[in-house]
C-alpha cells in the first residue's frame, strides 16, 4: 500500500531542507518527481535523488510571480507527461521581527509564497486530478497552524490559513477522489531556522518545550510524505499531521 511505482509528483521549493527530504522519499518508493524551485541548486538536486530508479526532473519557477508560476506548473506537467498523481506544497518564507517592526511588503510577500502560490498550485494539479479521478495535495503546515509563535505574525498566520486551506479543498475535491492534508512539522534542523537554533536564549527555550528530547530532521517528514502520498492513506482527507517531536502535546 505504500508503493508509489509509476505514480508521478510535484514537489515545490525541494532544492534543499525539508523539501528535499520529501522529494526523496517520493522517488525511493518509485515515484517520478518533479522538483520546482527558484534556485539554480534544484538541478544538482535532481541529479542527486535521481541517480537511480526513477527519473527527478528540476523546473525553475518563482512562485512570487503569478504569472511564472503557471508556466513553471505547465513545464513540471508536461515533464511528467502529462499526468500529476502527487503535488506537495513545501516552498515557504519566514521573516522573524516584531508585529510592530514588520513592513507590509514583507507581509505581502509572505502570504503570496505560503498561501496564495499554495491556492494556484492546488487548483492546477486538482483540474488535472479530476480527469484522472485521483489524486494526492499535500500542503506543509507548522506547529505554528496551532500555536501563535513570537515574532512570527506573518508566517504564523500563514500558517493558519494553510490548516483552513486544506480542510476547504478536501471538502471540495473528496469526492473525486482526491485527498488534500497536511504536515506540520515542528522545530527542524534546516537554514530556515538556523537563527533561532543558534540563538543563545531561544535555542535552550525550544529544547526543554520538545518531549522527544531533540529537533525535528528533514529525514523525520518523510514516511509522513510517503504514507500521504500512498493508497494506504485514502480514506484520510483534510488533517493536518504535526510531526514535531510531541510539541503540541504538552
Amino acid at each position: 500500500m505504500f508503493t508509489l511505482a509509476g505514480k508521478k509528483a510535484i514537489v515545490t521549493g525541494a532544492a534543499q531542507g525539508l523539501g528535499k527530504a520529501m522529494a526523496t522519499a517520493l522517488h525511493d518508493a518509485g515515484a517520478e518527481v518533479v522538483i520546482l524551485d527558484i534556485s539554480d541548486q534544484a538541478q544538482d538536486t535532481a541529479a542527486e535523488i535521481g541517480k537511480e530508479g526513477a527519473k527527478v526532473h528540476a523546473v525553475k519557477g518563482n512562485l512570487m510571480d503569478r504569472e511564472n508560476l503557471g508556466e513553471a506548473f505547465q513545464e513540471a506537467v508536461n515533464k511528467l507527461e502529462g499526468r500529476v498523481d502527487i503535488l506537495i506544497n513545501s516552498a515557504g518564507l519566514i521573516e522573524r521581527k516584531s508585529a510592530m517592526d514588520f513592513s507590509l511588503e514583507s507581509w505581502d510577500r509572505i502570504f503570496e509564497v505560503n498561501v496564495s502560490a499554495v491556492f494556484q498550485l492546488s487548483r492546477l494539479a486538482a483540474r488535472i486530478m479530476i480527469e484522472q479521478g485521483s489524486g494526492k495535495i499535500i500542503n506543509m503546515g507548522s506547529i505554528l497552524s496551532f500555536l501563535g509563535g513570537f515574532n512570527a505574525a506573518a508566517y504564523s498566520t500563514s500558517k493558519g490559513a494553510i490548516a483552513q486551506l486544506t480542510k476547504s479543498l478536501s471538502n471540495e475535491w473528496a469526492a473525486h477522489g482526491i485527498q488534500v492534508n497536511a504536515i506540520a512539522p515542528g522545530y527542524m534542523l534546516t537554514t530556515m531556522n538556523d537563527d533561532i537554533k543558534n540563538d543563545e536564549v531561544r535555542s535552550p527555550q525550544i529544547d526543554s518545550r520538545i518531549p522527544a528530547g531533540r529537533w525535528g530532521t528533514p529525514e523525520d517528514v518523510m514516511g509522513t510524505a510517503v504514507f500521504l502520498s500512498s493508497a494506504a492513506s485514502d480514506y484520510i482527507t483534510g488533517v493536518i499531521i504535526p510531526v514535531d517531536g510531541g510539541v503540541l502535546a504538552r
